[in-house]
């Protein structure tokens, strides 16, 4: 096990687990409990199963308890880790995006692209092995389908934008959503006295900031209290953060487009990196962040490359609209 803080519990019988996915706080997951029944909201990479494994037999929960787990998306830092998981829950049902479903149960087509981009050995070392699920024990959900872990209700809500294979998941106990990727990223260093930092996502190839936006504000008509972010943890009071993540989806588009037609294709990437770079910076600067250079080159170079991949598809995609 990591030696850092992986498990944290929160109000309203809800743990965050931390993924232990390259870094310390960039990703999480959670165990909800209903009565006696619990669900895995997100699962991490396969190197996470031992983590939740490990968490259920602390706390004396048998695994047979688990009734669901619960990817928002099939992208493999949320659900990588589901079919070993499954393996070792042998009473819980897979809940995930109709989209998503054939993906979980032969993974092979997910397996073959991340690997394409990040190579073999660095995608082993990453997510580790996908083990496939079995279609008998897979549910897909629809928006605004519901069900109960224990004397809990949780309702699915169906948000593109990010990815076409995603979902949400709303838990009224707490007011609360498990957001996956749609409401952004937020990294604990980034917090000042203003609060969280929050930006964005758009990882390649589904990102679409019209669906993006609608999403965000299917979201916000449930007059949340706050988010369960898969990057990174607990946000309060999401009123203030939706508008300012809506404000920085229209920042991101005019930015592409910007810097879209002033260099060919082949230069793309590497200046809409780039420009989002300088953007991000300064907002941090903006927002009271400290950090300098190279700890903010840390902290969101992934997220730079990403991103500007995804806007890079996103642009080629309306060219050949």
């Amino acid at each position: 096990m990591p030696a850092f803080p992986i498990y944290q519990d929160l109000d309203h019988d809800i743990t965050r687990i931390d993924t232990a996915m390259v870094r310390e706080e960039l990703a999480a997951c959670y165990l909800l409990r209903g009565g006696d029944e619990f669900a895995v909201i997100e699962t991490g990479t396969h190197h996470t199963v031992p983590i939740v494994l490990d968490l259920l037999a602390q706390r004396g929960i048998d695994r047979g308890r688990v009734k669901y787990v619960i990817p928002t998306h099939v992208h493999l830092d949320h659900a990588g880790g589901v079919g070993g998981l499954m393996r070792a829950l042998p009473e819980a049902t897979l809940l995930v995006h109709p989209r998503g479903a054939r993906h979980m149960i032969d993974p092979a087509r997910l397996v073959a692209g991340a690997t394409a981009v990040y190579g073999e050995a660095a995608f082993r070392e990453t997510y580790g092995e996908i083990l496939p699920v079995p279609e008998q024990r897979v549910r897909t959900p629809g928006d605004g389908d519901e069900v109960t872990v224990g004397d809990r209700r949780l309702v699915f809500l169906d948000t593109p934008g990010h990815a076409n294979h995603h979902f949400c998941v709303y838990d009224p106990a707490s007011a609360g959503i498990f957001t996956g990727d749609t409401f952004g990223l937020s990294y604990p260093p980034l917090t000042t006295e203003k609060g969280p930092f929050i930006l964005p996502t758009t990882t390649p190839v589904q990102f679409d900031p019209t669906a993006l936006q609608a999403s965000i504000g299917k979201l916000m008509k449930l007059q949340p209290a706050r988010m369960y972010l898969t990057h990174y943890g607990p946000v309060e009071d999401p009123g203030p953060l939706a508008e300012r993540l809506r404000g920085m989806v229209d920042d991101y588009v005019e930015l592409a487009e910007r810097v879209a037609g002033g260099v060919g294709d082949d230069r793309l990437e590497a200046a809409l990196r780039s420009a989002l770079r300088d953007y991000l910076f300064r907002r941090v600067r903006e927002h009271g962040c400290e950090l300098d250079d190279p700890q903010l080159d840390a902290l969101l170079g992934m997220d730079l490359t990403l991103n500007s991949q995804g806007l890079a598809v996103w642009l080629r995609s309306r060219r050949a609209a």
